[in-house]
């Protein structure tokens, strides 16, 4: 039987000329943009909000606390002696030799925190850090314990912390993504760690570039059509967009639909906003040299810092930006040969440290919530002759902004930096604590799929309302 008009694959197949005029739907009437709101309009927050946004640094592969923020006078004492450790990774109790850190220690700040050499720049905003020493998490391999970081679970397929962010709050800004992911891996999880998973597809990530790419060639792909003039295009789409309409109307209620038109009509809009946000080459030159741009160990993490920045003032929801890589050994995974984090703390310290300093004198970090860290630790105890092995049992992280305690140190360790003892902050405690900062209550944020009502924190997670300014 002969249709009577073609379906919307066939369409696309013989009529679409790429991303940018499909993405024409912002042309959409006001009547029509009424007929079907925007999903991600801003929602309101269950309580009043300390922070309007998120920027997450994160250190792929789990840099050593022992060597960076949490710094063990027994560990250097006893250096070379043997002891008995659970080790997570084998799940038995083993006999370990203890590795002092190769750094030394100093104290900054009006805290007097007491910070590695390995972050003499971070070291100076060290009054803004509200630093947990005491995490710990689910997942001893890299796998298990980013997606658990990433999604609040080690193996089934959830929602990120962005999309549920975005699914909570929508976005500041009509006109870019609520949430977005600069250089994401393909590894470790890949697209599920920025993934909707069953939440409506309004709410995943929209990814910058890629792990592995230069940031300089980080761009948001088929964001322009240079192939058809703007008035051919617009007749494509009004043809397109009836369509949609048509057959949304014979879907019913149809949530994968409703976000095919709206990403649509956002990456119209995109197309007149998105290249200049990504363009950094405006930015004054004091501005790049901040971030360490320019610089041959600097420049690429400092881009992606610079581009956190630029979209956090421009509203965008949630950020991450991540060093990180696509290779099986992660950056920070050092188990051997652990005078590496010299090399990623090089890479990432002045960046980082730029971003706070700019956040700050732009009136920014009061209400953006920055968080610093990796999936979990490493262990007190060698790896071979120069290594430590994975440690998800305590390690640390820092927050900056958004309503944190500023020169503050939460939780501890024990005597060697093995196991959160003092204070202990679960992951699921960490997700509960930044939707509350968000103005989100955690029990609250649910969505029914499957028979059942999921959240980020599961059936767990506490507010740790001890690290509150």
């Amino acid at each position: 039987m002969m249709q009577a008009s073609p379906t919307r694959r066939q369409l696309l197949q013989s009529a679409a000329c790429g991303f940018g005029t499909l993405a024409l739907a912002g042309l959409c009437s006001d009547a029509a943009a009424d007929a079907n709101p925007n999903p991600l309009a801003p929602h309101a927050p269950h309580h009043p909000p300390r922070a309007k946004r998120v920027i997450f640094i994160f250190m792929q592969g789990g840099p050593s606390q022992v060597d960076t923020f949490d710094p063990k006078e027994r560990l250097t004492r006893d250096d070379g002696q043997t002891l008995e450790f659970y080790n997570a990774r084998n799940r038995r109790v083993q006999k370990q030799r203890l590795q002092k850190s190769p750094w030394g220690f100093r104290q900054y700040g009006e805290c007097g925190r007491w910070v590695s050499d390995l972050f003499p720049e971070q070291a100076k905003h060290v009054d803004d850090f509200c630093l947990i020493r005491s995490m710990h998490t689910e997942g001893v391999a890299h796998g298990p314990a980013t997606l658990f970081l990433h999604t609040g679970a080690t193996n089934l397929i959830r929602p990120s912390v962005g999309a549920w962010v975005t699914y909570g709050l929508g976005t500041e800004n009509r006109n870019l993504p609520g949430f977005v992911s600069i250089n994401p891996t393909a590894a470790k999880g890949g697209p599920r760690n920025y993934a909707n998973a069953f939440l409506p597809a309004h709410y995943q990530g929209t990814t910058i570039g890629r792990a592995g790419q230069s940031v300089k060639e980080a761009k948001i792909r088929h964001i322009t059509n240079p192939e058809l003039p703007r008035e051919v295009q617009r007749k494509q789409f009004e043809l397109l967009q009836a369509l949609n309409r048509e057959q949304r109307k014979r879907a019913g209620d149809d949530s994968r639909l409703d976000a095919v038109i709206e990403s649509f009509e956002l990456a119209y809009r995109m197309q007149n906003h998105a290249p200049g946000i990504v363009d950094i080459s405006r930015e004054p030159k004091h501005i790049r040299q901040q971030y360490g741009i320019g610089e041959r160990e600097t420049d690429d993490f400092g881009r992606q810092c610079l581009l956190a920045r630029r979209f956090a003032e421009e509203g965008v929801r949630y950020i991450q930006i991540s060093y990180s890589d696509n290779s099986a050994t992660p950056r920070w995974d050092q188990h051997s040969n652990l005078k590496r984090h010299a090399v990623h703390a090089k890479a990432t310290d002045k960046p980082v440290a730029g971003l706070l300093a700019d956040l700050k004198q732009r009136g920014l970090l009061h209400d953006t919530l920055v968080w610093w860290g990796g999936e979990f630790g490493r262990t007190p105890f060698a790896q071979g002759r120069d290594g430590r092995d994975h440690n998800p049992r305590g390690f640390s992280i820092w927050l900056a902004g958004g309503g944190v305690k500023p020169g503050f140190a939460y939780g501890e360790t024990d005597e060697f930096g093995y196991e959160a003892v003092t204070d202990k902050v679960h992951m699921h405690d960490l997700h509960a604590t930044l939707l509350h900062l968000l103005g989100i209550d955690h029990e609250r944020l649910t969505y029914r799929f499957a028979g059942r009502d999921f959240r980020l924190t599961d059936v767990a997670g506490r507010v740790v309302r001890g690290i509150f300014a």
